[in-house]
């Protein structure tokens, strides 16, 4: 896998479950259990780190907005653990920090005083998004951050997500849901396989995607819905997964 992203920039990770792309996000922060053998290099402002180093790093210059909704607490409440977020975050008041990401996001005060599995998946979907966006990191890896959101609520969180970008900082979007992500990355990299596969600009994914240099991007763009479920004849078992 070979991923950068700039300050300034949504570079969207873009795959197949099972490409690998949780795990890198997993391994950029450190987080990948102890028997895992890494091999390559992870920087940091061009600075080689260790999984050590990432995870010091965790939570204040990188933020990760987890995919499954395990990564909540189910022994405290929501407020408690969004205080916590916000103080590992160094952000002044907390208390007050944590009421106003839930109002953000559509989410009453009361929703401060529950469970985890008080909530429905959207709901708690939305807290992660509050609690990953506290502070000012300077990269946020948002892992599949949309899922269980009403289709208003998934474009919202992308417009956060291109916001953050906007305002100088640097968001690693990991997702297999192509149209979402071009709406607002500016870069996308295909992965399969735990390979990647092409680096792409958003305008090279039009027409019937013959600016894509990889089969298997061009085979995902033409799969849209948009663009007519048009299938390779063989489903795709022919499709390389060399690198471009």
């Amino acid at each position: 896998m070979d991923v950068d992203v700039a300050a300034g920039e949504l570079v969207a990770l873009v795959g197949a479950s099972g490409a690998g792309k949780s795990l890198l996000a997993h391994a950029v922060l450190g987080l990948l259990p102890g028997n895992a053998r890494e091999g390559g290099v992870v920087r940091w402002r061009g600075t080689p780190v260790d999984a050590a180093a990432r995870r010091r790093l965790a939570g204040t210059e990188i933020a990760l907005l987890p995919q499954s909704l395990t990564h909540l607490d189910p022994t405290a409440t929501v407020g408690a653990q969004v205080r916590r977020s916000a103080r590992l975050a160094g952000v002044a008041e907390p208390r007050a920090a944590a009421r106003r990401a839930l109002g953000e996001r559509g989410l009453d005060p009361d929703v401060l005083d529950r469970h985890p599995h008080e909530l429905s998946g959207g709901m708690g979907r939305r807290v992660l998004a509050a609690m990953a966006l506290l502070g000012s990191p300077a990269l946020v890896v948002a892992d599949e951050p949309t899922p269980g959101l009403a289709a208003d609520g998934v474009r919202a969180e992308l417009d956060r997500l291109r916001a953050v970008a906007d305002e100088g900082r640097g968001v690693l979007l990991i997702t297999h849901e192509l149209t979402g992500a071009l709406l607002v990355a500016d870069r996308v990299v295909v992965a399969r396989a735990g390979r990647t596969l092409e680096r792409a600009p958003v305008t090279a994914f039009s027409g019937t995607g013959e600016e894509l240099a990889h089969p298997y991007s061009r085979a995902l763009w033409r799969a849209l819905p948009a663009n007519g479920f048009h299938l390779p004849a063989d489903g795709g078992a022919g499709l390389e997964d060399r690198p471009c």
